[in-house]
């Protein structure tokens, strides 16, 4: 045996998507229902574990043998699950390394990230059953108890017979067509390094982050009492019943002269500046109730085993365009930053529940507690967190792709990127707080807009109005940077043009060590990494301009697969963002031996020793691989007893 393809149907009263399968698989009423394999691409047998069939002990042996390769879509489901029938502890589980995914397969294709939507891109003949949503919530899921169902709250084989033969089938289709999806994609294999990253990825997420769950526990009972004595408040000022209510509140905003189309954040926060004090101290508490920090909070009493570790937060090619990670259940990526100066000090004001200093210090509680949300990460007993991020990555990567060289420059002497660039941009020298100093804004504004092309629109998007910059100056500024960076201007239209020749002439075109190729209704992009960014059939269209463009098939803002548009620009960001990752996964090898508990955009976070140097792992993240010779990379960090922004 070398190889063998897995599918569960699995029950537990843990809801999966708001805790993840670690807890998932942790529930006391957790059971394997059906047991769907196939071996080396044999006939798919299905073990009905749920009438008590066993799996064969060959089967059982092989979970746990080296010499055979485990096969799964979302094969961390499976392997966490039979992690649990296997008997192993909380913190214990099947190895990885043993382990390959098709999901991940498929995400390295720029394909989907399901079953279903996989099978009907490729036009798999054994497509997965599109009953099967309905029988996973008749026999996987709690049912609420009735009167025709007599009171019971789960449903088993023998309350429908002919649904679990369908189930059963579902079971056995799915086998069948992860094994096409294999076959289908046998002649684009996945490079094993990449596997090596997975199973790093693995690692990490079964190793997991604790959370102060009594901290985390304090802070919901805080919350719910500031919402609670806001929205009294509330009533008291507006004679609302409901103040929460959009249409009462827009009712009462208008009785008081303020006619607004929406209460959406950024719209109540400019209604603020322009209404007098008792409207606007009604606004700002409905700004107050509005606030999600508390989710988040939840979304770790959920998410959290046993021993109080959140796993499986970390979703490998979740960004299938550029292979960087998404985050799942707590939503790392995502968390909001961290102002106060004395953490530490609210921190222990939450702990201890001192809910009255707390709202005379700091006023705003919603606030607060929102600032907090990280530092209910805490490494475990005898342990700090040394959190260790690059110096901006994507600056870096481009102007070395680009070959940008007061840019390289800057970066090796150590300069401010922002002082740099309008520098560069107005020809005079400009210093963060000193000289001319007043110009740095729009150097940053400028660099985290226009690097990939944008302009006007990107400039806004980003904040460059609120920033204090006039609409009238924006297209200056557009033209003054790209005048000060002309070989990262070159570089795009050089990668749009090799796109565009690789579509038309199925030829392979090369740009500052990137190569491009159309086979097999694919584009790829090879980075110097060696790691391929895959396009679905891709075609040359006309955009709205009337110009010529790229398009290709992929999963677009709304989460639906359809056809989307790219150019130059836009390409050069996927390879800079996907080689930027590369760099991370390196720096995550390097520093596999020490305890990584997670990572997020371009930091990684440590569960290390005290005795262990913050400068060596810095050095250490900072080492340039091989295939990026020339590039001047930087890592900065710090040690913290929480997990913070510094």
């Amino acid at each position: 045996m070398k190889n063998l393809e897995i599918d569960l149907e699995t029950y537990s009263s843990v809801k999966l998507k708001k805790s993840g399968v670690y807890p998932y698989a942790e529930s006391p009423d957790f059971e394997i229902l059906l047991f769907g394999y196939s071996v080396d691409g044999g006939e798919v047998k299905v073990i009905d574990l749920a009438l008590g069939e066993k799996i064969p002990d060959e089967i059982i042996a092989a979970l746990t043998d080296e010499k055979v390769t485990k096969w799964a879509f979302n094969a961390q489901f499976e392997r966490i699950c039979l992690s649990r029938y296997l008997g192993l502890k909380t913190g214990e589980y099947l190895s990885p390394k043993q382990w390959k995914c098709s999901m991940v397969w498929s995400a390295y294709m720029g394909l989907p990230l399901s079953l279903e939507g996989v099978g009907i891109i490729l036009g798999l003949e054994k497509q997965k059953l599109a009953a099967g949503k309905d029988l996973i919530k008749y026999f996987c899921e709690p049912c609420t108890p009735t009167k025709s169902n007599g009171g019971r709250t789960r449903n088993l084989p023998k309350h429908d017979m002919e649904k679990w033969r369908l189930f059963k089938e579902y079971n056995a289709r799915d086998v069948e067509a992860e094994m096409q999806i294999q076959s289908r994609l046998a002649k684009f294999p996945v490079p094993d390094n990449v596997w090596d990253e997975y199973h790093l990825d693995q690692e990490i997420n079964d190793r997991g982050i604790l959370v102060d769950m009594e901290f985390a526990r304090i802070a919901i009972a805080i919350d719910g009492k500031s919402h609670s004595m806001l929205i009294e408040m509330l009533k008291s000022k507006t004679g609302l019943d409901n103040p929460n209510s959009v249409l009462q509140m827009k009712s009462w905003l208008a009785d008081n002269g303020v006619l607004t189309d929406t209460l959406g954040k950024k719209a109540v926060a400019e209604l603020i500046k322009e209404t007098d004090s008792d409207v606007a101290d009604v606004l700002l508490m409905r700004q107050k109730i509005a606030r999600s920090s508390v989710k988040k909070y939840q979304a770790m009493q959920n998410a959290a085993c046993s021993d109080h570790r959140v796993r499986g937060m970390f979703m490998f090619y979740g960004a299938n365009r550029t292979g960087r990670f998404s985050s799942r259940l707590v939503q790392l990526q995502n968390l909001p930053k961290n102002y106060i100066s004395d953490l530490d000090e609210a921190r222990g004001l939450v702990r201890s529940g001192n809910y009255e200093a707390l709202d005379i210090l700091y006023e705003d509680i919603p606030d607060t507690l929102s600032q907090l949300i990280r530092t209910a990460f805490i490494p475990g007993n005898g342990k700090v967190f040394i959190v260790a991020d690059f110096s901006a990555i994507e600056a870096r990567v481009i102007a070395w792709y680009a070959g940008e060289q007061w840019r390289i420059e800057a970066f090796e002497d150590g300069e401010d990127i922002y002082c740099a660039s309008a520098s560069q941009m107005f020809g005079i020298p400009v210093e963060k707080h000193g000289v001319n100093g007043h110009l740095r804004q729009k150097g940053k504004i400028a660099e985290l807009a226009l690097g990939y092309g944008g302009s006007v629109g990107a400039l806004k998007e980003m904040g460059a109005i609120d920033m204090g910059l006039n609409e009238d100056e924006l297209p200056d500024l557009v033209n003054a940077w790209r005048s000060a960076n002309p070989h990262i201007v070159r570089f795009w239209w050089d990668v749009d043009r090799a796109v565009k020749k690789a579509i038309k002439e199925k030829t392979v075109t090369n740009v500052k060590g990137i190569s491009f190729t159309c086979r097999s209704g694919m584009l790829f992009i090879k980075l110097p990494s060696g790691r391929v960014l895959s396009y679905v059939k891709p075609k040359i269209g006309i955009n709205r301009f009337g110009g010529e463009s790229v398009n290709f098939e992929g999963i677009g803002t709304a989460k639906k697969w359809e056809r989307l548009e790219s150019y130059g620009p836009k390409f050069v960001e996927n390879i800079v963002q996907a080689t930027s990752r590369d760099l991370l996964m390196h720096a995550m090898k390097t520093l596999r031996n020490l305890r990584i508990v997670a990572h997020v955009h371009d930091e990684v976070i440590i569960e290390a020793d005290t005795g262990i140097s913050l400068d060596a792992v810095c050095k250490k993240m900072a080492e340039v691989p091989s295939w990026a010779n020339g590039l001047n990379l930087r890592a900065d960090g710090y040690i913290c007893k929480f997990y913070k922004k510094d």
